[in-house]
């Protein structure tokens, strides 16, 4: 019956990864032929379309279209103006989302309820019902810097960032995972003489790696694929992000080895942004813990 029962077990284990390494091959596949492509002049990029040529590194390979996508764009520029942008809101947004989550969870103050349904009720409003008015009070708005006291903040790095600091979805996710938290280790703290700033630094925060990594992967999505609002603050080519760069490849000629390449490039940081999160995630879950 041992005998049985652990060829059982096997085959269940062996069935699970084939369903999974299918699943992932399906996912996967996305990413090879944009990889492929990029490697192909234009016409046997779309010659290969029509079978699974377009999977595989056959043909006439070569990196003329990363060479011709760097000559016809400012790729390194845009990937960088991205790369400034989201990781400055990623890291902003979850220090002030877990500050507001903490005050919600932690402290007692009178209408926390309702500013809490405030906050979630946004998530229904689409941002572009808002993006025009926050356009016209961005252009308005002062600023101190180098130059002395200016008006309007358009065309810069700022009005890019601020806008997406704090949002309904990444409050509530550090809501959710706050109320979870063991509520002996506030009371432990708070009798121990811990004040709330030193609590939130020195109990909660490091309890906090999987919200940390999920809010961080969702944010980075979000800032790194922005384009409608890029398109519309930003005219200077010097401040402009990876999505909006990409109407550069679709002006007069389009050459597609080149739009394939393009995105081959501007993917990769966000192939690298969730492999090290996903590492920190199970990091994180594995060295997390209250023993009772």
């Amino acid at each position: 019956m041992a005998a049985v029962a652990g060829d059982n077990h096997r085959l269940r284990l062996v069935v699970r990864y084939m369903v999974l390494t299918l699943i992932a091959i399906i996912f996967i596949f996305p990413l090879v032929f944009m990889v492929m492509s990029s490697l192909k002049p234009d016409q046997q990029l779309l010659s290969d379309t029509g079978s699974l040529r377009a999977f595989l590194p056959v043909g006439d390979l070569s990196f003329d279209n990363y060479r011709d996508a760097f000559a016809r764009a400012p790729v390194g520029l845009f990937v960088f103006n991205s790369m400034l942008v989201t990781g400055v809101t990623v890291v902003l947004s979850l220090l002030i989302c877990s500050l507001a989550a903490f005050s919600f969870v932690f402290l007692n103050w009178t209408g926390k309820g309702v500013v809490l349904s405030i906050i979630l009720a946004t998530l229904i409003v689409p941002f572009e019902t808002i993006a025009i008015p926050l356009l016209l009070i961005a252009s308005q708005l002062p600023w101190i810097g180098a130059e002395g006291l200016t008006f309007g903040w358009l065309n810069t790095y700022r009005i890019q960032i601020v806008p997406f600091i704090a949002d309904g979805l990444t409050i509530y996710l550090f809501v959710q995972y706050f109320k979870d938290l063991p509520a002996e280790l506030i009371e432990a703290s708070r009798v121990e003489g811990a004040t709330w700033l030193q609590i939130y630094r020195r109990v909660v925060m490091p309890l906090s790696g999987p919200v940390l990594a999920t809010a961080a992967i969702l944010k980075f999505l979000v800032m790194y694929n922005q384009y409608l609002w890029p398109l519309i603050v930003v005219q200077q080519e010097s401040y402009r992000p990876v999505m909006v760069g990409l109407q550069y490849f679709f002006q007069l000629n389009i050459a597609w080895g080149e739009v394939m390449a393009y995105l081959s490039l501007i993917t990769l940081p966000v192939l690298a942004f969730y492999l090290v999160l996903q590492r920190a995630f199970i990091a994180s879950i594995a060295s997390t813990g209250v023993k009772g």
